[in-house]
């Protein structure tokens, strides 16, 4: 019998730390954006200022903007990556803990219906994976820390529900986090299977902004 829910992970808790194993990638690959939008600010400064080497062209023009987008888009990565460089993922008896590194909530395996594993491709050799936690009831859509997991779509069966939890992870954490939750509850483990790209999808920030009345935690 699965234990009652606790207020904290049990000491021997398997750790998952997602965000590290995030930030080991997006952080270098982040920087490398931003590396090349400052080589586009100076291009453009010495544009601005008269002091380039032979005449300006369109050609170089676009490449400079679209190198100006790509450090904005480094910079943005690396807030990402930075922010969630202490979230983690521990599983223990009671359930599966949720931990972005300020705040920290559990699914508990009493109440759900199974748990699969979601997979997609991500370019040519790449893969995405998540993992997907069906409730048995009805689930608090707006919680402070597990919110941006829900999903709503077609289940795996048909005696699933629609609505999930749905936790996206590094792709070197997979055999870790499948191992985890096949030690504690085996019986409700479903299975891999593979989904379109992009299978991830975004959660309901509209309708969790509309709720809240705009307080996003």
């Amino acid at each position: 019998m699965l234990p009652s829910h606790t207020s904290s992970p049990e000491p021997d808790a398997t750790v998952i730390r997602t965000g590290r194993r995030g930030a080991m990638t997006g952080l270098p690959c982040s920087v490398l954006l931003i590396a090349l939008g400052a080589v586009g600010v100076f291009g453009a400064v010495v544009v601005a200022t008269g002091n380039q080497k032979g005449e300006s062209n369109p050609a170089g023009f676009a490449g400079l903007g679209f190198m100006l987008l790509l450090g904005v888009l480094g910079v943005f990565l690396f807030i990402a990556n930075w922010a969630n460089r202490r979230s983690r993922i521990l599983v223990d008896a009671t359930g599966l803990w949720v931990d972005n590194g300020k705040l920290r909530n559990v699914i508990p395996w009493q109440g759900l219906a199974g748990v699969g594993l979601y997979w997609s491709k991500f370019g040519k050799r790449q893969k995405v994976y998540s993992l997907e936690l069906f409730p048995t009831g009805p689930i608090d859509v707006d919680d402070p820390v597990l919110w941006t997991l829900v999903r709503d779509e077609e289940p795996l069966h048909p005696d699933l529900p629609r609505l999930r939890y749905r936790l996206s992870f590094p792709a070197p954490c997979r055999q870790e986090m499948v191992s985890a939750v096949q030690q504690y509850v085996p019986n409700l483990w479903l299975g891999e299977s593979e989904r379109a790209e992009g299978h991830v999808g975004r959660p309901d920030v509209k309708g969790h902004r509309q709720r809240t009345q705009g307080r996003t935690q």
